[in-house]
C-alpha cells in the first residue's frame, strides 16, 4: 500500500495530549528566527487519522504552528501513518494555540 499524502491547513491539525498546550515556544521561536515564512523543503508533517477523519499530529507540531502562525491558510503536506480507533475532533487544534 502506498503512503497516504494530504495538503492540509495546519491551523486545523490535532494537537497530540503530550503537547495540549502547543509547540514549545523557544523551539517555536528558533524555528521562524532560521526558517521564517519558508516552506520549500520542509519535511512531510506525520499524522494519524481518528475516525470522525480528524488528523492528530505525531511530528511536527513546531513546523505547523510555525505555517499556521505565519501563513495562515497555508496549506501542508502531511503523511497520514494509519487510523486510530477514537474521534479525535474534540482534541485542542493548533488554531486553537495560536
Amino acid at each position: 500500500m502506498g503512503a497516504d499524502f494530504r495538503d492540509v491547513d495546519p491551523a486545523e491539525l490535532r494537537l497530540p495530549s503530550s503537547r495540549a498546550s502547543g509547540a514549545d515556544p523557544y523551539k517555536l521561536q528558533r524555528q521562524i528566527a532560521r526558517h521564517g515564512t519558508l516552506t520549500a523543503g520542509m519535511p512531510p508533517l506525520f499524522a494519524y487519522e481518528g475516525t470522525d477523519g480528524a488528523l492528530e499530529l505525531v511530528d511536527g507540531v513546531t513546523r505547523a504552528t510555525r505555517v499556521a502562525k505565519l501563513l495562515p491558510g497555508t496549506q501542508v503536506r502531511v503523511e497520514v501513518l494509519g487510523k486510530l480507533r477514537r474521534r479525535k475532533a474534540q482534541a485542542r487544534r493548533i488554531g486553537d494555540t495560536l
